[in-house]
């Protein structure tokens, strides 16, 4: 659950790993992703890869939520492009807790220009007073409030098995932007060094792999519940039912969520929390999508009406450059 991170220094590259201990996946072109509802364990990671680094936790333990610097040129395509297997068999509404879909969708504004879908403005945002958070090598802008922390573009965020020695992402997305980073701090381990959670965090990815935006907004949300908040237990994930979304750019796609129910305080920085994924299509044609997740039942947490403008927001300013 505590974010580990690795921050680009001086534009040096992070640190290769041990010999004999595997790369990270995230990097490795043509990895794809499994699904923790599917798969009862995480897959191995494949082989290391010539020249693409993997970076040392900041903390001394293992953490939920990794965010890694991809600064070489092979990582940024294969981070951009690494997908997830998304198969999930037939799920019912559950009626515990509130269900994250019931709010209405934006509709596209047809004489809004940014209705075309591309060309639009990646510089200057769409809400008054927001920040602007890039995506360049999938061509996907948005907006957040101004309390939030933008990270470079070649920064990626992921989850993994909390057992797995090899790391392997359950999910990632990349160039995220993140709320109050150290909204809680704990040495769970006790080894001298504090890991920081996060109260929320935001970014975007390319599905390659998917079959359908619809499928994407099924499966995410539920992959990052799992993975940042119910790891080990799969039956604290709530599902809502996936609808059509549309952003005020007129990019029509697929908005689920996703919640956590009765996580038990076995830790300081242990909390429910709730995920939301907006699926869609590039500007190549290709599958994409927007994520969310943070805390949830927490006095600060991030409310669904807030949640649904930054989604709003999404839109596609440039073809992909990791295409």
């Amino acid at each position: 659950m505590w974010p580990g991170k690795q921050p680009p220094e001086g534009g040096h590259e992070p640190q290769q790993p041990p010999a004999g201990q595997p790369s990270n996946p995230y990097l490795q072109p043509g990895y794809h992703q499994t699904n923790p509802f599917q798969q009862p364990h995480a897959t191995n990671a494949p082989s290391q890869q010539p020249g693409v680094p993997v970076p040392p936790s900041s903390s001394g333990g293992r953490s939920r939520s990794t965010i890694i610097a991809v600064t070489v040129a092979t990582a940024v395509v294969a981070a951009a492009t690494a997908t997830g297997f998304l198969l999930l068999g037939s799920r019912e509404n559950d009626q515990a807790g509130n269900d994250p879909s019931q709010a209405s969708s934006p509709q596209a504004n047809p004489s809004n220009p940014r209705d075309t879908g591309t060309g639009t403005d990646a510089e200057t945002p769409t809400v008054k007073g927001w920040k602007v958070v890039t995506n360049p090598d999938q061509g996907i802008a948005f907006d957040v409030p101004p309390q939030w922390a933008l990270q470079s573009p070649d920064w990626v965020t992921y989850v993994s098995e909390n057992d797995d020695p090899d790391d392997t992402p359950l999910i990632g997305m990349r160039a995220p932007a993140y709320l109050k980073e150290q909204w809680c701090a704990s040495d769970e381990d006790k080894n001298g060094s504090v890991e920081h959670t996060p109260l929320a965090v935001t970014g975007s990815r390319g599905n390659n792999g998917a079959r359908s935006t619809e499928e994407i907004a099924g499966s995410d949300p539920e992959t990052w519940v799992y993975g940042q908040f119910t790891q080990p237990d799969k039956a604290k994930v709530r599902p809502a039912t996936v609808e059509p979304f549309t952003t005020n750019s007129g990019i029509r796609g697929s908005l689920g969520a996703a919640w956590s129910v009765g996580v038990k305080k076995t830790q300081k920085c242990s909390t429910d929390g709730k995920a939301w994924t907006f699926a869609f299509k590039n500007t190549q044609g290709d599958l994409a999508s927007w994520s969310f997740y943070g805390a949830k039942g927490v006095s600060d947490e991030v409310p669904e009406a807030t949640v649904r403008k930054i989604a709003a927001t999404v839109r596609l300013y440039q073809d992909p450059s990791g295409s």
